[in-house]
């Protein structure tokens, strides 16, 4: 089989597609027919041996896959060979094959095509363990969403509305905005023009936002995050990085949680899987939008992960092997 193989460390141009021996399944395993890898910028960290944990080389990328369970090893119940499944990992997604535990593979909705399921797993995982896990999300509470027209971003804001919270979305220009309203956004903050911190404390009268979804890396948050309120901190897309000072946090009653979703698939897998479930099921109810992904054959990896750092994707993209 063929799988796109990082034998160095660098920018995406030391990736190459190689030919690879598959591997049986083991016991708890299942062999999965890759027919749509999902690509990330963890991915690009990885390549470039800036991730934590990193893995070792060689290694070949990919967190996310939608296809078909071809084998299962001993002691797996519930999936048979020919079930269309989608499945989150560590590593090894950007392959024609991967085999991993059957704990990290669920199974897809009839409606949903291998397209769409191939970049569900981490923005709605993600967001799913950030607000209803860690964030505690509830009914009435005002969220807002940093970065809200990105794949991450944008699973927030429909998580939020599937929870009953009033949403605040922030994007950069008004067709970035229009895609979180698509998402069901009911506030919008252009934050090249506006002052965010102003108009979350304009909407809330006062009172501060429950709990603030920063994928971005806001320095501000604290300025209008409220009383025992919720700062989420997601990612870092902005480059930016600060310290947080404690005495504001104390002040506010407030809380900041670190989300790394990552460190699910190796630690509690079971989170993981719940997520999915659940919100597969938001999606079932129509609760759930998915933006269509633009997709690139499988050889063309380290072009998708140039494009993702340099801001030049469409949306979400993903990685096709030829079978669908």
């Amino acid at each position: 089989m063929k799988a796109v193989m990082c034998e160095r460390y660098g920018d995406p141009s030391v990736l190459s597609v190689k030919e690879v021996e598959p591997v049986p399944p083991g016991d708890g395993e299942v062999r999965v027919a890759v027919h749509v890898s999902g690509v990330n910028f963890a991915d690009a960290m990885k390549v470039s041996g800036q991730y934590t944990p990193q893995p070792p080389l060689p290694l070949v990328p990919g967190f996310e896959v939608a296809g078909e369970v071809v084998e299962r090893g001993a002691g797996v119940d519930g999936l048979e060979p020919g079930d269309r499944v989608l499945a989150a990992f560590p590593t090894g997604g950007y392959a024609e094959e991967v085999v991993t535990s059957s704990e990290n593979v669920v199974p897809i909705p009839e409606e949903m095509d291998f397209v769409t399921a191939a970049a569900f797993p981490v923005a709605y995982s993600t967001s799913h363990v950030a607000l209803v896990r860690l964030g505690r999300l509830r009914a009435g509470e005002v969220l807002v969403v940093q970065g809200a027209a990105g794949n991450v971003g944008s699973a927030a804001v429909g998580i939020g509305k599937r929870l009953g919270a009033t949403v605040i979305a922030t994007a950069g220009g008004p067709e970035r905005l229009e895609v979180a309203a698509g998402h069901g956004a009911d506030h919008l903050v252009d934050y090249r023009r506006e002052d965010v911190a102003q108009r979350v404390m304009e909407v809330t009268q006062g009172r501060g936002a429950d709990a603030i979804y920063d994928a971005i890396g806001d320095p501000t948050a604290l300025d209008y995050v409220g009383w025992e309120g919720r700062i989420l901190v997601v990612g870092f897309a902005s480059g930016r990085f600060f310290d947080i000072p404690r005495v504001r946090v104390l002040l506010g009653n407030c809380a900041v949680i670190g989300v790394n979703w990552g460190a699910y698939l190796e630690r509690d897998a079971a989170t993981v899987r719940g997520s999915l479930v659940e919100s597969l099921g938001w999606y079932r109810e129509g609760a759930l939008k998915l933006n269509r992904p633009h997709t690139l054959p499988l050889s063309k990896a380290p072009a998708a992960l140039n494009d993702l750092l340099a801001a030049r994707s469409p949306g979400k993209v993903v990685l096709t092997t030829g079978r669908s």
